[in-house]
């Protein structure tokens, strides 16, 4: 049986990362929220998107960082439901000007917790 408060502190410093990485376009800290082996999966501007994380840091490594371009951090999140050694964590995110909610499936790993599975929705 997991303790719940400390998973919780840990899922959330995952999130975190999670957070930072978009925020600055720093990769290393998404491989830390991130399995490897892990897919994103989503609507954006109206079209279904399915994308392997490692082409994903491709992309944030392309793009302007928010954090350098002046946009506002707005990132938080919304909802924590852990069961076990596996959690869903709803967060929304401001990412270059358009607003993201995202369904964050995490799983506990050697004690530590990374991000499965992303989901999300551009509004």
């Amino acid at each position: 049986m997991s303790d719940k408060r400390t998973d919780l502190e840990k899922i959330t410093q995952t999130v975190q990362y999670y957070f930072n990485g978009l925020y600055h376009s720093d990769t290393e800290l998404l491989k830390k929220a991130f399995d490897p082996g892990a897919f994103l999966h989503g609507y954006f501007e109206g079209h279904l998107v399915h994308v392997p994380f490692e082409a994903w840091l491709k992309q944030v490594e392309h793009r302007p960082a928010p954090s350098k371009n002046g946009e506002a951090y707005d990132m938080k999140i919304v909802s924590v439901d852990i069961t076990d050694n596996i959690a869903q964590v709803k967060v929304f995110d401001l990412y270059l000007g358009k607003s993201f909610t995202d369904y964050l499936a995490l799983m506990k790993v050697d004690d530590n917790w990374l991000i499965m599975n992303k989901m999300f929705h551009h509004q």
